[in-house]
């Protein structure tokens, strides 16, 4: 009986560790289009490195500061002179009183110690104060540079999300499609089996069929590499199953206005550039600042001591103090030109930004142009397009009403097919023109990052 009761208590613990062990089945995250792209600027690794290079800008004005802070060292000197120099002295020292003789007398000791604490202060320094103020500014363009990172994915995120969009909607129209033709070709299959129509019907509509479950496995291929790329996008593991809450229909209705007037400060190329031309006016001002002079309070606090003997260095009643205090001033005064052609470089540097930032603006004027145009055109053609979907829609179910009762063909249905295909294809077409315009427009307005 205990044997019973020992062998049911290994088997539960097998099986409690056996559900331990067993992998815990991803849940299914539904996101909206903003929920995607929040989640992205959360967990893309391209924004995560651009975080790290905040805090990496921030360490560095933190090194730049560290120079005008009191820098303090601690040293030891030992030194054993192994052979000690001699100085050459009148023999006269020593009582001898020939003339011209010399004696070489030992000068120093074997050993030798130094024990001493230096400390210097930076009182002024021009290129210190604009180095430090450069540091800060460049804290400020790696925030900026992480906002053209969000503003990049969230671009991407939202162009991936909607493709998915448009690509489940065509899905959702061929199943419609093969649903509506699974019965006709039912009903012509039964009418060629009570005589009324003949085989080479049923084999046209089956060929129109095939055709639509080919085109249905070529979309299903592209909603994988759709989600696939969209997980990407936000920084998704790829085995987490991943659903979509928005529709296409939410996306026409939201869609952008046109903008006649550009704002230019909107688009973070445009800050960067700001930011990168107050870098270079620093760094400018920097060069001059070179022919200023340089101050400096030095101090240093010590003692030493010196014996034949290497127990004379442990006697601290052996050493002796030392102290001084004092002031360095370094006054530039001429370095074959260096620092001139350093400051002229800079003021070309800040020329050329001049002339970026008038090409920016042109280029921004030329984005927003080409947008609103493209978004313009592209309304006009979904409509256009939507329209003749419908129509085409309209002529189909005629063709089947007029097939259904005697007085029309089946090639007049295998027509009004292929015209309502080809419509389709167009109008999601122009759909998917319509979404990338919008897309376009708020990239060039600066306005892709959720507000």
């Amino acid at each position: 009986m205990k044997k019973r009761i020992s062998v049911g208590w290994l088997l539960l613990g097998w099986l409690l560790l056996s559900l331990i062990q067993m992998p815990v089945m991803a849940q299914e995250q539904a996101f909206s289009l903003q929920q995607a792209i929040q989640y992205a600027l959360q967990n893309k690794a391209a924004i995560q490195s651009a975080r790290i290079d905040i805090e990496t800008a921030r360490a560095r004005v933190g090194e730049v500061r560290s120079i005008g802070l009191p820098q303090v060292t601690a040293g030891v000197d030992y030194s054993n002179n192994l052979a000690i120099q001699r100085v050459f002295l009148p023999a006269a020292f020593v009582g001898d009183t020939t003339p011209g003789a010399v004696i070489a007398a030992p000068f120093g000791t074997k050993h030798n110690n130094t024990l001493a604490l230096n400390g210097s202060q930076l009182l002024f320094d021009g290129s210190y104060l604009l180095g430090l103020k450069a540091a800060q500014v460049y804290t400020q363009l790696s925030e900026k540079t992480l906002k053209q990172t969000e503003v990049q994915v969230a671009d991407a995120v939202t162009r991936a999300y909607y493709n998915i969009l448009i690509t489940d909607y065509r899905a959702a129209l061929i199943d419609k499609n093969l649903a509506r033709m699974d019965s006709m070709v039912r009903e012509t299959s039964i009418m060629n089996k009570n005589g009324f129509v003949e085989k080479i019907d049923v084999d046209r509509l089956v060929v129109t069929r095939t055709n639509l479950q080919t085109e249905r496995t070529k979309l299903r291929s592209l909603q994988e590499l759709g989600y696939n790329l969209l997980k990407f996008q936000m920084g998704m593991p790829q085995t987490q199953p991943l659903t979509l809450t928005s529709t296409i229909q939410e996306a026409i209705v939201s869609a952008v206005t046109e903008q006649a007037n550009v704002t230019y400060t909107n688009r973070i190329e445009y800050s960067i550039l700001q930011t990168n031309r107050e870098l270079a006016t620093l760094d400018f001002r920097n060069k001059r600042a070179g022919y200023l002079p340089r101050l400096l309070l030095i101090g240093r606090y010590g003692a030493n001591t010196a014996g034949n003997d290497m127990g004379d260095l442990f006697r601290p009643s052996q050493y002796f103090q030392f102290a001084s205090l004092g002031l360095g001033l370094q006054i530039p005064v001429f370095d074959g030109l260096y620092k001139h052609y350093r400051v002229q470089q800079s003021r070309l540097a800040l020329n050329k930004l001049d002339v970026g930032f008038r090409e920016l603006e042109q280029s921004i004027d030329l984005q927003v142009a080409q947008a609103n145009t493209n978004l313009r055109n592209a309304r006009i053609q979904l409509e256009a397009q939507s329209r003749n979907r419908t129509l085409a829609e309209d002529i189909l179910r005629v063709a089947q009403i007029k097939y259904r009762e005697g007085v029309g063909s089946n090639i007049e249905v295998l027509n009004a097919e292929t015209s309502l295909k080809e419509a389709e294809t167009n109008y999601f077409s122009a759909l998917y023109d319509l979404i990338i315009s919008q897309a376009d427009l708020r990239l060039a307005n600066g306005t892709s990052l959720p507000q």
